[in-house]
């Protein structure tokens, strides 16, 4: 079996990604938008039991599928989902003195996730999802 492209366009891919999501969040460094970007995942991974993480996993681009598993403490206790602002609260803290999270980095990070997932894969898989799941990722449709 050759080598899938969606590996071998993996750093391009990401690239593209954290360009597109500098500029939703108007953030200036990619340092910044990556921090960002971890905390949302992180945020979002620690409401999902590990199977729901596993295949929401499965739909996301090569790199941002090992972001979101990366330094998973799979013992650390679920989490309800919370409104949107308390959610910020947990997004904001980590390394919270070099987080420049925008006060919308849940709806930026879900505005240019939308943009790299196959669409109808990722509809499927938050459709096997709790609510709460489904609302983290919606997008305002002014964005």
């Amino acid at each position: 079996m050759p080598m899938p492209m969606e590996y071998r366009q993996a750093s391009v891919d990401f690239d593209r990604f954290m360009e597109d999501l500098k500029a939703i969040s108007m953030l200036r460094t990619s340092h910044q938008a990556y921090t960002m970007l971890q905390a949302v995942l992180q945020v979002f991974r620690r409401r999902l039991t590990i199977e729901q993480a596993i295949a929401f996993a499965g739909v996301l681009p090569p790199v941002l599928r090992a972001i979101f598993v990366s330094d998973w403490d799979i013992a650390e206790e679920r989490r309800p989902f919370l409104s949107e602002s308390e959610m910020m609260l947990e997004v904001k803290a980590l390394r919270h003195n070099h987080n420049l999270s925008t006060e919308t980095a849940i709806r930026d990070v879900a505005a240019a996730l939308r943009r790299h997932v196959d669409a109808a894969a990722f509809e499927r898989a938050l459709s096997q999802l709790p609510q709460g799941a489904r609302d983290f990722w919606q997008v305002p449709a002014t964005r």
